[in-house]
């Protein structure tokens, strides 16, 4: 955790994340939040030796990133993660990526995970020891409102078109 209760997952733009346009590229930002998301859920036990061992993974079932400001080849970031709130199966996660040096927004990934028990492939509930790691992980965390980016939903406020017929704008 970082000392305002985040916990936080450190790194820097690679060359090869780069795209046509000079700066990362979309899925690298996905790549680095899961990576972020990883290294939460072994905080709570979900190891790469719990999941080999046959005990269960985590699925995502969803996810929502918002892009804010461009990072290019070599900045450093890094990504705060929160757990918004979790239940005997789920966990649902937010993520915010800031320039390292510097703080400012960079991008938001919203994330629901499951856990999963790999024989069946089905959802099953989180061992006792997750639920207990899970609520130590969020007592340390401030409360609050949700982050403004959790939970939002996509649309154009006067489309040309909508593909449901709904009244358009113009």
């Amino acid at each position: 955790m970082g000392g305002d209760g985040f916990f936080t997952y450190e790194g820097v733009v690679r060359p090869e994340w780069i795209d046509i346009n000079g700066h990362m590229n979309v899925a690298y930002y996905v790549l680095a939040f899961d990576m972020a998301v990883d290294e939460l859920l072994v905080r709570v036990g979900i190891t790469d030796d719990y999941i080999r061992a046959g005990r269960g993974t985590t699925f995502a079932v969803e996810a929502h990133v918002t892009y804010q400001r461009e990072l290019t080849e070599g900045q450093p970031y890094r990504i705060e993660s929160r757990v918004l709130a979790y239940d005997e199966k789920r966990v649902h996660q937010f993520q915010r990526m800031l320039h390292a040096e510097e703080g400012w927004l960079a991008a938001t990934a919203e994330w629901m995970n499951l856990h999963v028990d790999l024989g069946t492939r089905r959802v099953s509930p989180w061992p006792e020891s997750t639920l207990q790691a899970l609520a130590r992980l969020t007592a340390g965390q401030p409360r609050g409102a949700f982050p403004e980016e959790a939970g939002r939903r996509m649309a154009i406020a006067k489309p040309l078109y909508r593909i449901d017929g709904a009244a358009t704008g113009g």
